[in-house]
């Protein structure tokens, strides 16, 4: 919102050729603002890209011990089939 009545300060002020003092401290703190705006999107999409790997990564280990799950369940179920066919042998 700030930034916004800057920027609409600052053309109003560029059309009427009508600077003041203050006009150089307000495109001082506007060129602050947008370079702290830089700042935090380059952080946010470093962030984001950091958090789509660890997605990635999560993803592929959770379908990797899904996998053993579905292995393991099918050898005990093997193994039970073949304990009762023992049990009915004997």
């Amino acid at each position: 919102m700030m930034i916004d009545y800057l920027l609409t300060d600052l053309y109003i002020r560029l059309m009427n050729n009508n600077t003041t003092p203050n006009f150089e401290a307000d495109l001082n703190r506007l060129e602050g603002r947008l370079d702290d705006l830089v700042q935090i999107c380059d952080r946010l999409q470093s962030e984001n890209k950091s958090l789509k790997e660890q997605q990635d990564s999560l993803s592929k280990e959770r379908a990797t011990l899904l996998q053993k799950n579905e292995q393991v369940r099918t050898r005990v179920e093997a193994m039970i089939i073949r304990l009762k066919s023992m049990e009915q042998g004997n």
